[in-house]
């Protein structure tokens, strides 16, 4: 590791949590010491909503919700980058502070509550733009919203046209009642009606649905039936957790919020093994929550995962962790 990376981690941990976040998002391209391992990346290409991408690992949604980094964080090594979430109008969000570090822990809560400049604004950054990564989109609903299918909907035909993927987000802990949305009949709704407007479209952009982790058997088993039913192209697990370890032991652990980090890496890959179960195998699954190693990511492949995506482990280890996670994954798939 360069012994510059420590020195710019200090810098960053010593800045509010959020305009941190802000100032390496807004960064255009990485500098020298940000790419370190982008060269040694073994070619384990994976195939994700119809194109190959150059390593099975991913940015997560919440890191570049304007889509204004996605070429900084392809050249970091990243294999694809999913954007967002977007809301079809924008929205501030929650109040600051809204990001908290748990240091002790290799945590990070956030409560940021979709804050997002809109779809028609994330269209255009988009627009016409030919990337050498995916580029995917995590669609949200607005706080207010009186019909929330239908701002999945608005979100898919106005971003939709210039994305790979669209993933839909019914599992923020952040935006109230949005959970409630994982049931059987509500996405039995959505995907109806986002069919519409791919239908309307002409558009062929795979659906993915992320879920959250602290789901019951019972949901599991509901989510599974529904996603085989409705041909789901894949599935996102987890988003981040409410759920508050007792080993947490930082001053913060007790924020609102959702919590990722190291200790979301057991409870997340135990809710992909059970999806991995459920849908037999037949949905490919995107294993996110907790990675802060290459041996993460490689249990993620082990409990079933194509794919992964990770953040917060960056905070820690910095982007080596993105060429360790790769070849961490590639000794799994070979074995």
């Amino acid at each position: 590791m360069s012994i510059l990376f420590p020195i710019a981690r200090r810098v960053l941990l010593g800045t509010d949590p959020e305009r941190a976040h802000s100032m390496t998002r807004s960064a255009p391209t990485p500098p020298p010491v940000a790419r370190i391992g982008a060269g040694r990346l073994p070619s384990n290409p994976l195939e994700i909503a119809a194109r190959r991408a150059r390593n099975p690992c991913g940015v997560p949604a919440g890191v570049d919700k304007k889509a204004v980094a996605v070429d900084g964080l392809l050249a970091l090594g990243f294999g694809f980058v999913e954007i967002g979430g977007v809301t079809p109008r924008p929205q501030p969000g929650n109040p600051q502070p809204r990001v908290f570090r748990l240091l002790e822990d290799r945590a990070v809560i956030n409560r940021y509550g979709l804050n997002s400049d809109g779809a028609e604004a994330v269209a255009r950054n988009l627009q016409g733009q030919k990337r050498p990564g995916i580029v995917g989109v995590n669609l949200g609903a607005n706080k207010e919203s009186n019909d929330r299918t239908a701002d999945y909907a608005e979100c898919l035909r106005v971003v939709g046209p210039h994305v790979d993927y669209a993933t839909i987000n019914v599992s923020s802990p952040n935006t109230p009642g949005l959970r409630a949305l994982q049931g059987g009949a509500a996405l039995t709704e959505i995907f109806g009606r986002l069919n519409q407007v791919r239908d309307a479209g002409r558009l062929k952009t795979p659906l993915f649905l992320k879920v959250a982790p602290d789901l019951t058997e019972e949901d599991i088993a509901d989510i599974a039936r529904v996603s085989l039913d409705l041909g789901i192209d894949a599935l996102v697990i987890a988003n981040t957790t409410i759920a508050r370890p007792d080993s947490l032991r930082s001053l913060h652990r007790n924020e609102a919020g959702g919590l990722s980090g190291a200790p979301l890496m057991q409870a997340s890959t135990d809710v992909l093994a059970r999806f991995r179960d459920a849908t037999r195998g037949e949905i490919p699954l995107i294993g996110v929550g907790g990675i802060m190693s290459g041996a993460d990511a490689a249990a993620k492949i082990s409990a079933g995962a194509s794919a992964v995506q990770f953040y917060s482990g960056m905070i820690w280890r910095g982007p080596e962790l993105i060429a360790e996670a790769a070849r961490s994954i590639a000794a799994e798939q070979w074995t």
